[in-house]
């Protein structure tokens, strides 16, 4: 019988990189490796990921640790890159200039790239799903697009993914069932993680 069923997204940040950004560092390999052993019983239906080496690898360990076999998806949709940008006039004036601050960062192509690939992970990673069966689906992604999807579960604006962080392989679970607004279930959560493994890749002024 046709229809649509919940979609539950576990969204993560990758591990921490080396400073290169080539890869996962040693800590940022045990950070996936406890993130996998955590959603080892999780009924997982689909696993996607960036294509940078820093969420491949956080998503191979990953991989390793799951109790049942499926199957790693690249998509670009998933990878790093600034996924929305504040209309004229839709910053209050007290947060201009910060927001200036961060978008001066980003050359032309990549303020009109970004959004185009934000509407394509909207249309891949969220929304309820056709058929009877909920679906348990895994992102590997950025801090940008991590925040950018929790701004569009709640219905913020687009632009505030720029006042949200992701820790390095925290969990976020939003979910999108049929018939009501999406809804938040677990955010950043590290409980997964030792202490020394938590926080990285988060300002120190904002660790607490």
């Amino acid at each position: 019988m046709s229809g649509t069923a919940t979609r539950y997204l576990y969204l993560a940040r990758h591990g921490q990189a080396l400073p290169d950004q080539s890869g996962l560092s040693a800590n940022g390999r045990r950070q996936a490796e406890l993130l996998g052993r955590r959603l080892r019983d999780v009924p997982l239906s689909a696993f996607h990921h960036s294509p940078l080496p820093r969420a491949v690898q956080t998503a191979q360990v990953i991989g390793e640790q799951l109790q049942a076999a499926v199957a790693l998806e690249v998509s670009e949709a998933a990878g790093d890159y600034l996924p929305a940008a504040p209309k004229q006039g839709e910053v209050p004036a007290e947060y201009a200039d910060f927001v200036l601050n961060v978008l001066a960062q980003f050359t032309p192509d990549e303020l009109d790239e970004g959004p185009v690939l934000a509407l394509k992970a909207l249309e891949l990673f969220t929304g309820p799903v056709d058929g009877a069966d909920d679906r348990h689906e895994l992102l590997v992604t950025h801090n940008f697009l991590a925040g950018y999807l929790v701004c569009q579960a709640v219905g913020a604006a687009g632009w505030r993914w720029l006042t949200l962080n992701h820790c390095n392989a925290a969990l976020t679970v939003l979910r999108y069932a049929p018939g009501r607004p999406a809804s938040i279930l677990v955010y950043n959560d590290m409980r997964h993680l030792p202490k020394d493994l938590r926080w990285t890749g988060f300002p120190p002024e904002l660790q607490v």
